[in-house]
């Protein structure tokens, strides 16, 4: 995190005049204590909940630092991620709008060959170390062997996030998670910004997310297969799986920034679990724009207004967008599409160059005979089968020498 924007979290919090002012803002204001004398600035109680985000460790590491007790370094965290959630989820939590979805569709087929993706979706699991003992058999999973809850996610190549959901137990998979997430409330409701795109001359008005195989067959998700030897299948799953790396980065670099989710959650209540989960998230997505990263702005009338239906037209709305939405046709018609379109990419289309470097970021060792696979290199399936060919030639060249020698 730069200063620029530590500064500007701190004036936020220590600005915020909107009446009734919540108590996590007036946490930071510098009082008097019992002994007449100035309390901790609001830099102090920042950077207090900045190093636990951080570091992960535990509230009573900075006495000696900051001169802060364990109980107020607490408060300092719990505070602070209500204040960040309250000052900046709306911005950096929002949906995409539809100057963003132009934006990701349009970079995610340059970057990826992928016309119409708007992200990469997966979970993953915190682990929760004072979890309740009634709770364990609720919150843990085989896999895992330890209390743990869910986070879902979907982010794009920039690595924003552009969608969090964090809360489930444990034990749950990613489709009990989906089925629980709020991802396609939009959609649901038909108030989901257009995304037209067409994929080997097929007309698409609804853009899609990359998904594993676990995910159900739904007409905005595009899954890979689990194997396959033929060569338009294994292309298109190497492209997928390549594309989908995505959110696996996002998570990493997530887990890179703030130590606090690589180690076992110390509370005790998961409302303030959620609070910390959301706030690293937030945060993320701060340094991500601030890096200069981030591919979208913030527009502030991203949502435009609707008429309020009654409950009769909701309901029939739900119901028209739910089949829409779990309709397995049209997901094997778009995924069939896809892979005709990942087919017929010319050669060096999927190399992952800097767009703004232009087209002499391509490599030039390259030739236009090799067909490169989707990290930028030759695909490593073919040179093996190319090693065998000569292996084979060579065996054959021996038997013809051994036959000479015979006669």
């Amino acid at each position: 995190m730069s200063n620029r924007l530590f500064n500007r979290i701190s004036a936020g919090i220590l600005s915020y005049s909107h009446e009734p002012v919540p108590s996590y803002f007036k946490y930071f204001n510098q009082r008097l204590d019992a002994t007449g004398l100035l309390g901790f600035t609001v830099y102090q109680k920042i950077t207090s909940a900045i190093r636990q985000l951080a570091y992960g460790v535990a509230p009573d590491i900075f006495d000696e630092y900051l001169h802060i007790s364990e109980s107020t370094s607490y408060m300092c965290l719990e505070n602070y991620c209500k204040s960040v959630i309250h000052l900046f989820s709306n911005e950096y939590l929002r949906k995409p709008n539809a100057s963003d979805v132009e934006r990701l569709t349009r970079k995610h087929e340059e970057i990826h060959g992928f016309s119409g993706m708007l992200g990469s979706v997966d979970c993953m699991h915190w682990a929760w170390k004072n979890c309740p003992i009634s709770w364990k058999g609720q919150y843990t999973r085989g896999d895992h062997g330890h209390p743990t809850i869910m986070l879902e996610a979907v982010a794009s190549y920039d690595l924003w996030i552009w969608h969090a959901y964090f809360g489930p137990a444990g034990s749950n998979n990613d489709i009990n998670v989906l089925n629980q997430s709020d991802l396609f409330k939009e959609l649901l409701e038909d108030r989901s910004p257009p995304c037209n795109y067409t994929v080997n001359g097929s007309s698409f008005t609804r853009g899609y997310y990359l998904a594993d195989v676990i995910y159900p067959g739904w007409s905005t998700l595009v899954k890979s297969f689990k194997s396959t030897v033929e060569p338009k299948l294994s292309k298109f799953k190497r492209y997928q799986e390549s594309a989908r790396k995505d959110i696996e980065r996002a998570f990493g670099v997530l887990h890179g920034r703030w130590a606090i989710i690589k180690h076992p959650a110390r509370q005790f209540y998961i409302e303030k679990i959620q609070s910390i989960m959301y706030t690293c998230v937030i945060l993320h997505n701060m340094i991500t724009e601030d890096n200069g990263q981030a591919f979208c702005g913030l527009e502030e009338d991203y949502q435009p207004a609707r008429r309020a239906l009654s409950i009769r037209e909701r309901f029939d709305t739900q119901l028209r967008m739910d089949k829409e939405l779990r309709y397995s046709t049209i997901h094997r018609f778009l995924r069939d599409q896809l892979i005709e379109h990942i087919w017929n990419l010319p050669p060096n289309a999927s190399i992952r160059y800097n767009p703004a470097s232009g087209p002499s970021a391509i490599p030039e060792h390259i030739n236009d005979n090799e067909e490169p696979g989707p990290s930028g290199t030759n695909n490593q399936d073919e040179d093996e089968d190319e090693d065998e060919d000569d292996d084979e030639c060579e065996d054959e060249d021996e038997d013809e020498y051994e036959d000479e020698d015979d006669e």
